[in-house]
């Protein structure tokens, strides 16, 4: 229930004067539940249902207004003759009419005409109903009355949207739609084998078979034949939510359905299918041809290696070398190696094996051989059913030689015939050119596998950054598409939903007069700043920060902790999320991806927690099924049904917004905009295509990147790839976060941030704010020419920035900033076209244009304030507290995510999240309910608090026999 402070209840429950006058006759009883009624009608638009459902703080702030006690609100009558006429006076009073069969008719036409095609949750409905009722100054029909209209619009809508679409499928169609859902075979375990399981299998890992596999599901996805506009018109929210009734159920429960329904969930599957399976092909040709690379090199260096060892001479050198380095490995090279091995013997040893010849030349060769015995035959199955195009003149070349290679590929002979035009410029390197070329002449002998490989490596780059895309795909469709279409129409309207001046010129000179005013107040102050100086080396000047002096410890913070271990000592982890979800009722957002489903709500509430605490820890379902009622079918069905990305995210929304109600502002201080960032790394199987090796911390695994503000709430987390741009991964968060919490301030630490990021940070409106790792190398960036700095200019740019560029392409920036804020695309997606990669770009170079502007104006803040420093220090040790406690949580199969399917990976770090959360929520309450007592309240000091986090595990046993009582609650209140 909301928590009401002094100004909302002032707002929403203040009796005005002319109110006061409907109540001049009324007194006791009467007049308070005349009051609440007509406020709570104000608020809602309905009366309520019960006593129970005004909030305790309303009634008595009502009740001080009109000088009586709160407590006769319990003696005014719910049933009579008297409420009857209350409320037909504040109806009239208020201009409104109760509600009749017409209107409600008049409600189902409405529903199912606007509001079904984008939204379909009763809670989300229901709300719909009653903001119409009020627009229309109707009173609602009741809550039994608005559950039968809700149910019976969804009813309607779907059978007229099913039918509709089943009469414009023809009958060869609707037999090979049938025709997926056959048993062909049973698995070992009895489970029914169909082309439509097929269909929904995860890609592998990058190689051969899996882009054989890959391209034969999207082949038998296409050979179905469904429509290019067969869902043209349909609402994207509307099919998807047809794509996950039809995912979580089996073939079996998809034959039982009535023909109209079945066909609609497959076509609208095998549409959203077809666009996945295409994005497999591409992420598969992407990687499969890195890997060639990479297996040539480690051929090469392992060669090397046996080399080295069968050289007696340069192996008793090496040892020398590797004898001095452990003897004193604190010393100069100078010293201790070169005495052992000349510097002459090193460098020339570098050239053996650096060498183009002898290192380049030898991978180059040993990638032609591996392709041509191996990864060659992947070609047909890429270039027949990826369709690739490109808008931009420059990689025109490109697209030749795709051309070239498919209508040349069944060819004999190692070389091209002289009368096919082959492009080399702007599709072969100079590094490859020697073995492309095999003879001069015009035109030149090609090599046709050193000209194949070439072409794959530049096709993977521009698909990259999306200079060329892809026709059928999402990820790597044209990316125009993800720009608003209507932008020449609406421009006004999106510079001002981002707060950019129309005129680019007047955006341009605000820029210049606040980067100018930072860098002349950090230039005055540099001299008296005593932990930031300019420090000369032998290759130029550079930034150094001296380190802040450590704080002071917390005083009482031990003993607080310890008075938190010795009244909830041993608590169980299992205990802490039912406590949470008892209180805060998330597991209503996780709702059946199919309309119906038989089972009570406390039997399907205790499943749900179990499955929750079973992925969140990483032990698995399994182990929440020994020696209980619910067996693993019980709760498998549950998992597979009820629990989803969305619903997921929905629970994690609804722990995190009543963590931040609770609060106590004396004790965690005023309400925070500031939120800080980072990425952990969690095993992972390796069989599929987002497990990466991570060169920082080694081993394979996947990313999750948390948003977690100061007080350890975690607002939002993204399951990603190691190599996947951080910084995108920070802009997504800010955005797409459902808390209640507003974000100004991001705080990030190296990789978290680029120059582009910078730029499209405060085109969004809120401030990028890292701890850069390489601040030396930093430098600052000049409005113009012949500015000076006396104080600054060692650690200059050379150039200065490029306005007129900006001005040029303020258009274009803010057509992506749009898009990101409106979700019209991903970050990551967005972004990808704005790498070093596409440098020429001119979007890419306006960007980094503006990012220099913004990373210096925030470079100054940084070196002219201590405090700053500190802040976003802080901020990024709230999330490495974060991490630590996920290793605490998530203990189960050595924390390795023991599974292969996205999916299923991605909700188990979602449950973690989910478990992690309500810990934080359960230790607010927890501690809040210490610091009531006075003795504490007066013993703690201001450093204590600031010092306190929710993050506690010491009381907490997150193992042992899970047995979940729904009777037993912890003892948080008074």
């Amino acid at each position: 229930m909301k928590r009401w402070d002094e100004e909302e209840l002032e707002l929403h429950w203040g009796l005005l004067p002319h109110e006061l006058k409907l109540l001049r006759n009324k007194t006791g009883a009467t007049r308070l539940g005349f009051a609440v009624l007509l406020k709570f009608f104000q608020l809602e638009g309905r009366f309520p249902e019960d006593p129970g459902e005004v909030h305790w703080a309303a009634i008595k702030y009502m009740a001080d207004q009109l000088k009586i006690t709160n407590a006769v609100w319990w003696d005014y009558k719910w049933e009579g003759r008297t409420i009857k006429y209350h409320r037909a006076e504040i109806r009239e009073w208020l201009g409104f009419r109760e509600s009749t069969r017409e209107d409600v008719e008049a409600l189902e036409a409405w529903l199912i005409q606007e509001v079904l095609d984008q939204e379909h949750r009763m809670d989300r409905l229901r709300e719909a109903v009653l903001e119409r009722c009020r627009t229309l100054l109707i009173e609602p029909p009741a809550e039994e009355q608005i559950r039968r209209l809700l149910r019976s619009s969804l009813q309607k809508h779907e059978t007229h949207f099913c039918e509709s679409l089943f009469k414009r499928l023809d009958p060869a169609t609707l037999g090979r739609l049938d025709t997926l859902l056959h048993l062909h075979s049973s698995g070992e375990d009895g489970a029914e084998l169909t082309v439509w399981q097929t269909l929904k299998a995860e890609p592998g890992k990058a190689g051969l078979e899996s882009v054989k596999e890959a391209a034969l599901r999207l082949n038998l996805v296409r050979e179905v034949g469904l429509s290019d506009d067969l869902f043209k018109g349909v609402p994207p929210r509307l099919l998807e939510r047809y794509v996950k009734r039809a995912a979580v159920e089996e073939p079996f429960e998809l034959r039982r359905h009535a023909g109209p329904l079945r066909a609609t969930l497959l076509t609208a599957f095998l549409q959203r299918r077809s666009e996945d399976l295409t994005d497999h092909l591409v992420d598969l040709l992407v990687e499969t041809v890195h890997k060639m690379g990479k297996k040539a090199e480690r051929r090469i260096d392992d060669g090397l290696g046996e080399v080295l060892q069968k050289a007696p001479s340069k192996m008793v050198k090496l040892y020398r070398m590797a004898k001095a380095s452990v003897d004193a490995p604190k010393g100069v090279v100078e010293e201790v190696i070169f005495p052992a091995v000349p510097e002459k013997w090193l460098l020339t040893l570098i050239r053996e094996v650096e060498a183009g010849a002898g290192y380049r030349g030898k991978v180059r060769t040993a990638l032609q051989r591996s392709y041509r015995a191996h990864y060659r035959r992947m070609l047909p199955d890429l270039l027949n059913n990826l369709e690739f195009r490109c808008t931009n003149t420059h990689h025109q070349p490109v697209m030749q030689a795709l051309e070239v290679l498919k209508a040349n590929f069944t060819r004999k002979g190692p070389s091209y015939p002289k009368e096919i035009q082959v492009p080399l410029k702007g599709v072969v390197s100079s590094a490859w050119m020697p073995l492309v070329v095999e003879e001069e002449g015009d035109p030149p002998k090609i090599n046709r596998i050193a000209y194949e490989i070439c072409v794959l490596k530049a096709l993977r780059e521009q698909l990259r950054c999306r200079e060329i895309w892809v026709v059928g795909s999402r990820r790597y469709r044209d990316p125009e598409e993800d720009l608003p279409q209507d932008f020449e129409e609406r421009k006004t309207a999106y510079y001002e939903d981002l707060g950019v001046p129309l005129d680019a010129k007047v955006f341009t000179a605000s820029l210049r007069e606040e980067m100018t005013r930072h860098l002349k107040a950090l230039d005055n102050e540099m001299p008296s700043n005593p932990k930031v100086k300019i420090i000369s080396k032998k290759d130029g000047f550079r930034i150094s920060i001296s380190p802040s002096e450590p704080q002071a410890e917390p005083e009482n913070l031990t003993t607080l902790k310890r008075e938190v271990i010795q009244r909830w000592s041993g608590t169980s982890l299992l205990d802490v999320l039912k406590e949470t979800d008892l209180r805060v009722n998330f597991t209503q957002c996780l709702r059946s991806g199919t309309e119906r489903f038989h089972m009570d709500k406390a039997t399907l509430q205790r499943r749900l927690l179990l499955c929750l605490f079973g992925l969140g820890t990483n032990t698995g379902i399994k182990s929440m099924a020994i020696e209980r009622e619910d067996d693993y079918k019980d709760l498998y069905y549950v998992r597979r049904r009820f629990l989803s990305i969305e619903g997921l995210r929905q629970a994690i929304a609804r722990v995190v917004n009543a963590t931040l109600a609770v609060r106590l502002p004396q004790v965690w201080g005023e309400a925070t905009t500031a939120c800080a960032s980072d990425s952990k790394q969690f095993g992972a199987w390796d069989q599929n295509l987002l497990t990466e090796w991570h060169l920082r911390y080694g081993g394979r695994g996947v990313m999750v990147y948390w948003h977690v503000e100061k007080n350890a709430a975690c607002i939002y987390s993204q399951f990603k790839r190691v190599s996947s741009s951080e910084a995108a991964a920070m802009i997504e968060g800010v955005l797409r976060h459902c808390t209640e919490m507003e974000v100004d301030r991001q705080y990030v630490d190296s990789h978290g941030q680029s120059t582009v990021a910078f730029a499209f940070c405060r085109l969004l409106g809120f401030e990028l704010m890292p701890r850069l790792k390489g601040i030396s190398r930093q430098k600052l960036h000049k409005t113009e020419t012949g500015q000076t700095f006396p104080n600054l200019d060692p650690v200059a740019a050379s150039r200065t920035i490029n306005w007129e560029l900006i001005e040029q392409q303020l258009d274009v920036m803010v057509k992506h900033a749009a898009a990101l804020k409106l979700g019209m695309a991903d970050a990551e997606s967005l972004l990808r076209r704005f790498t070093r990669n596409n440098a020429q770009h001119p979007a890419y170079k306006a960007f980094a244009e503006l990012g220099k502007v913004i990373k210096t104006i925030f470079l100054c803040r940084y070196l002219g304030s201590e405090e700053l420093r500190r802040e976003i220090h802080e901020g990024l040790n709230v999330v490495e507290s974060w991490n630590s406690t996920n290793g605490f949580i998530f203990y189960g199969n050595g924390a390795e995510l023991a599974t292969n399917r996205r999916e299923n990976q991605e909700m188990g770090l979602l449950c973690l999240h989910l478990l992690q959360a309500s810990l934080v929520y359960v230790n607010t309450l927890m501690i809040q309910r210490v610091l009531e007592n006075p003795e504490w309240s007066e013993r703690v000091t201001a450093r204590d608090l600031a010092a306190l986090s929710p993050l506690l595990t010491q009381h907490i046993n997150p193992y042992g026999r899970f047995e979940l009582d729904m009777d037993a609650r912890l003892a948080l209140d008074g």
